[in-house]
């Protein structure tokens, strides 16, 4: 899956996800003078330049910067099975008004770069791995998602740059510990195994091994929602996955994702859709 965002003037976001087993490639134009980021949150991808003389490889956790004045470098990336990428097109003129007149330490902003081409491969900090986390768990309203992800776009770039091991360290040990982010992705985990009955926030941070703050802080800063909020809405669109496929009755969906009454999931569905589960299933038969 690819999908193609535009955050701002001469400023694009490109979401790359292969959740297939075989390998995808992707191909775009890229006008002269961008300077393209590319992230690896997962799986590796390869790059290919000079009708396939030339190719780089990004891994999981690392990011490639390109950027040549002279010549183009049109998108061709072969994506590897499981594989989630983040790209980000910007052009010069955009990115140098990003920063304020003390940009020294971007290397290729200064005067003897500025002409010449510059490539570079870094690591993914932890406070980098969850934007982009947060960016593949878009949960919210469709009608910000525009402007959430141009909050996200700028937010990783200004995470790139940043001098700092970890300017989040401090206040928010979480962010410093790639373990911690292992232990929330098994509370999702947890509680969409155990969606009809979900274990309490204390227990879920037992059974994980967090403390319940840690367990609060870090699933909000990786799926952008609470623990329940995150799984009402995952309920809700489970319950009308099986409304969708004519297998089960208004009862039989509420009981499958732990509401014991009828009147209880019917609320629910209407507030998250707008509409009680009976007449979104008479508009499907309406519209089949």
């Amino acid at each position: 899956m690819e999908e193609e965002i535009k955050i701002d003037d001469d400023f694009i976001l490109i979401r790359f996800q292969n959740n297939t087993d075989e390998v995808l490639t992707f191909q775009r134009p890229v006008q002269l003078g961008l300077i393209q980021f590319h992230f690896g949150l997962k799986g590796s991808a390869n790059y290919i330049f000079n009708q396939g003389n030339y190719n780089l490889k990004l891994n999981e956790e690392k990011a490639l910067l390109f950027y040549n004045t002279e010549k183009e470098l049109p998108l061709n990336v072969e994506v590897a099975p499981k594989t989630w990428l983040i790209s980000i097109f910007v052009s010069i003129k955009k990115f140098h008004g990003l920063f304020t007149n003390d940009a020294e330490h971007i290397p290729f902003l200064s005067k003897e770069n500025q002409e010449k081409k510059y490539y570079n491969e870094s690591d993914i900090s932890p406070s980098m791995a969850i934007v982009l986390n947060q960016m593949f768990h878009y949960n919210l309203n469709p009608s910000i998602k525009n402007l959430y992800y141009k909050g996200k776009g700028y937010e990783l770039l200004s995470l790139f740059f940043n001098r700092n091991e970890d300017p989040n360290a401090e206040q928010c040990p979480f962010l410093v510990d790639e373990e911690n982010v292992l232990k929330i992705k098994k509370a999702k985990e947890v509680i969409i195994a155990n969606m009809a009955e979900p274990p309490g926030l204390q227990e879920l941070a037992d059974q994980v091994g967090l403390n319940l703050k840690k367990l609060k802080m870090g699933f909000k800063q990786i799926y952008g929602d609470t623990v329940y909020g995150f799984l009402f809405d995952y309920k809700m669109d489970y319950a009308r996955k099986l409304l969708d496929s004519g297998s089960y009755n208004v009862n039989e969906v509420g009981l499958k994702i732990g509401y014991s009454t009828g009147s209880h999931f019917i609320a629910a569905f209407k507030k998250k859709f707008g509409t009680t589960p009976k007449k979104y299933l008479m508009s499907i038969n309406t519209n089949m």
